[in-house]
């Protein structure tokens, strides 16, 4: 049986009710986990609001600002999550950022603080928030991230990110490779395309998404609560032996040839 009782789950990205982030959290809190949400602290205010309005039926034990860009402000959230319990169990990343100039026109002209931006904030943000939750995680924990196969094959529009997520990708390995001996594993979910708010900033998402049911052998797209199901199984006990993965979720598409 899936049971997360007892667990102390820390989750990043959430951004409105439609994030892959918050049916990961929904499938969290359904097994029993205690959570704790980051928001993206902004001058006027509008994504802690927004954070705090979706995550509040789950009644979270900690709502923190963590802008993963700033160093002190990665400290300070897990300071947070120490002060509020006695240990992490569960990091969830779900962290991505590319401007438009990093998802459009030709690859070559990305520009280096574009580029160096992008794989700071969806890449090197999976290594630092690890490093910092190694500590809290006493007992051995699960570390997921999330993904997507434009980091192994060339998607139309996705450009920068592919970089990000091939880099994100082989950071879960060698991650892994280091934590396994702190019974901390690390795995990432490849999730096929979801119209959320993230992707929507992807040139031609709804191509993408009708590809996909065309395709795969399920004929569908997945869901963010299917997503979700798949993180509280690699953040459990019944995942114990798993680390190093890379979980798709995409309806099959992935073993397609055409």
């Amino acid at each position: 049986m899936l049971d997360l009782t007892q667990k102390n789950a820390l989750v990043t990205g959430i951004a409105n009710d439609r994030s892959i982030a918050w049916g990961i959290t929904q499938q969290l809190h359904k097994a029993g986990a205690n959570l704790a949400v980051t928001y993206l602290p902004d001058e006027k205010g509008r994504f802690e609001k927004k954070v705090r309005e979706v995550v509040e039926p789950l009644n979270p034990s900690l709502i923190v600002p963590c802008d993963v860009q700033n160093d002190e402000q990665i400290e300070a959230t897990f300071a947070a999550v120490a002060q509020k319990w006695d240990k992490l169990d569960i990091l969830i990343h779900c962290l991505a950022f590319a401007d438009k100039e990093g998802l459009t026109g030709d690859f070559s002209d990305i520009s280096r603080d574009a580029f160096l931006k992008s794989l700071n904030i969806s890449t090197y943000s999976l290594t630092r928030m690890a490093k910092a939750a190694k500590p809290l995680m006493k007992e051995g924990g699960s570390i997921v991230t999330l993904t997507y196969i434009g980091g192994v094959r060339v998607i139309p529009n996705y450009n920068l990110m592919g970089v990000a997520k091939a880099g994100l990708e082989m950071s879960v390995r060698y991650l892994a490779s280091e934590l396994g001996s702190h019974n901390i594993r690390v795995n990432g979910i490849s999730a096929g395309p979801i119209r959320t708010l993230a992707s929507s900033a992807v040139g031609g998402i709804l191509d993408m998404i009708h590809h996909v049911e065309e395709v795969a052998p399920l004929k569908r797209t997945v869901t963010q609560i299917e997503v979700g199901n798949t993180a509280a199984f690699l953040c459990s006990d019944l995942s114990s032996g798993i680390t190093g993965q890379i979980i798709y979720v995409d309806g099959g598409y992935e073993v397609m040839g055409m």
